[in-house]
């Protein structure tokens, strides 16, 4: 039996502070070779050479995008001893979290290009949080970053 599909379309709504964009076409994989079936920490994720041409061209969008969608910046806070009394110590932190290996690295070079500081956090025994707390690198995500909304 054929499965007849509807031709490929683009679909719009729109409300207040939100957009919901749907869109259907057989040839996504064209555009997008790293979709697929399955999850995606389970197979390879990896950039098609004209792809990386355009990381590499732009690579604060990759990781604003990245961050845009699978991260966030927190105010952190901890608490330290300071002449005898406990006090309050807050700080910017941005975290992205993935479960794809692939992934994370992509995110992780694209940071290096740029000096960021990261180190990667584990939630449980799954290292799949990337987090960046120093000062300098936190700023330098601020700079280019731009709030998440």
């Amino acid at each position: 039996m054929r499965k007849v599909l509807p031709e490929p379309s683009i679909s719009r709504l729109q409300r207040a502070g939100c957009v919901d964009v749907k869109s259907y076409t057989k040839h996504w994989v064209c555009l997008l070779p790293q979709h697929g079936p399955g999850k995606k920490h389970e197979r390879t994720i990896a950039l098609e050479p004209w792809q990386q041409e355009i990381v590499d061209a732009h690579p604060w969008g990759f990781i604003r995008g990245l961050i845009h969608s699978d991260g966030c910046r927190i105010t952190n806070w901890t608490t330290r001893l300071v002449a005898g009394e406990r006090k309050r110590y807050e700080y910017p932190r941005y975290f992205f979290t993935n479960k794809s290996d692939d992934i994370r690295k992509l995110f992780t070079n694209a940071l290096d290009k740029f000096g960021v500081q990261w180190t990667t956090l584990a939630r449980g025994s799954d290292p799949f949080n990337i987090s960046i707390a120093r000062k300098a690198s936190v700023a330098l995500m601020d700079a280019h970053v731009g709030p998440k909304h």
